[in-house]
């Protein structure tokens, strides 16, 4: 019997959704390796006047997300999150947040990334770190 290969795909390329424009999140960098954005404070405060620890949250699960997605999608596969916890240890009340997602492990099944945002001194504001399931194509992602 010849020995299975797999074939290559062409990577997935960030698309923004509707909460991640609302929230004014830009890509600067992507692979599957590596993902970065970035996210004004403005408009993302909770009612104290700093960054909710939801967006916090939300724009770093999206962030690592999307490089599990851009690894699944070179094996014609597709990235589900099934875990993600944050720290938050500093706060911010203005200005930009980087949020970079770096690979922990990219396996055929799953995927794992730390995902750090910090502000413009380059202070850390939150670790996150997330886990995805690398699953069969049931959408088309663009």
């Amino acid at each position: 019997m010849p020995e299975q290969t797999e074939q290559a795909h062409e990577p997935w390329q960030i698309t923004l959704g509707e909460l991640d424009e609302k929230m004014g999140v830009t890509i600067v960098e992507q692979s599957a390796e590596r993902v970065v954005a970035t996210m004004p404070v403005e408009g993302n405060r909770q009612s104290f006047g700093l960054l909710h620890g939801g967006a916090s949250l939300a724009v770093g699960e999206a962030v690592g997300s999307w490089a599990a997605v851009i690894h699944a999608s070179s094996m014609g596969r597709s990235a589900v999150g099934v875990d993600v916890s944050a720290t938050h240890h500093r706060s911010a009340t203005s200005g930009t947040v980087t949020v970079t997602a770096t690979a922990i492990s990219l396996g055929r099944t799953m995927t794992s990334h730390e995902v750090v945002i910090t502000d413009e001194q380059d202070r850390r504001l939150c670790t996150l770190r997330i886990t995805n399931l690398i699953v069969d194509r049931t959408v088309d992602r663009k």
